[in-house]
């Protein structure tokens, strides 16, 4: 029997794919749990439609990610940090407080789980942290964050 799988299934296939599978098991286990739809001209029609939208959304997604990337590298995310006697700063800001910093300051939303540079910024000055902005089968878009961290006497 020729389905077309509805959602990945493990040892059968990914989502979107037009897979064989024994008649018992399509019949009576990935069709009735709406893992799967028979394959049909209709279906097959459905199918490229949903992948042509597909396509078209992860484009308009990837362009987005572009401009926002131009975008970030005018932008310096500002910070404040304690300072000791010698000049070494207190503590670290973290990838979840530049977050929410670029979202006060900038209005930019960006997920910390985004950062590919996972250490803290925890250097008084610039620093610049890489971010993949998207990723999806139109390739992948990294764009960098300035930091600026200047200190204050504790």
């Amino acid at each position: 029997m020729r389905v077309i799988l509805l959602a990945d299934v493990k040892k059968v296939g990914k989502k979107g794919e037009t897979v064989t599978v024994s008649d018992g098991y399509g019949a009576n286990f990935l069709i009735p749990r709406g893992l799967a739809a028979a394959s049909t001209t209709a279906s097959q029609k459905e199918l490229a439609k949903e992948n042509a939208e597909e396509a078209a959304r992860q484009k308009e997604l990837k362009k987005e990610a572009e401009a926002l990337a131009v975008r970030l590298k005018n932008i310096n995310v500002e910070f404040t940090a304690k300072v000791g006697k010698d000049g070494r700063m207190f503590g670290t800001i973290s990838p979840k407080e530049i977050e929410e910093g670029m979202m006060k300051q900038w209005g930019i939303k960006i997920d910390k789980r985004r950062f590919i540079d996972k250490y803290p910024a925890n250097a008084l000055g610039y620093t610049r942290l890489k971010i993949e902005l998207y990723k999806g089968s139109e390739g992948v878009v990294t764009g960098v964050v300035n930091v600026h961290i200047t200190g204050i006497d504790k």
